[in-house]
């Protein structure tokens, strides 16, 4: 009976190994996964900040391109204004040429 004692006890104590080697398993994936939560909830925070920098940026972008627009229907008003005061300088010139050209040929203007 001793010797069934004593194989008794040494499969209770590999039982008790392998429940220790367990143990120290379920320690040591806790520990993996406390590692793994924490790098997440890091990276969700990086996210969310990142997400409202960028919310920033667009927003700021918007408003610029909305600033360029307006410049560049300003720019094309003011253009097509100064097309026509060179237009209508162009034409008063011309105008005035004719003008003192019939002047010019006029019997009473003429100096001797």
């Amino acid at each position: 009976m001793t010797q069934q004692g004593a194989v008794l006890q040494g499969y209770n104590n590999e039982l008790v190994k392998c429940i220790e080697d367990l143990c120290m398993q379920k320690e040591e994936l806790n520990k993996q996964i406390q590692q793994a939560e924490e790098e997440k909830n890091r990276l969700q925070h990086e996210i969310q900040v990142l997400s409202e920098q960028l919310d920033c940026v667009c927003e700021n972008l918007a408003q610029k391109v909305a600033s360029r627009n307006e410049l560049d229907k300003i720019l094309a008003e003011t253009e097509a204004a100064y097309m026509k005061i060179l237009d209508s300088s162009r034409t008063l010139l011309n105008v005035l040429k004719k003008e003192v050209g019939s002047l010019k040929h006029s019997p009473d203007l003429k100096t001797n």
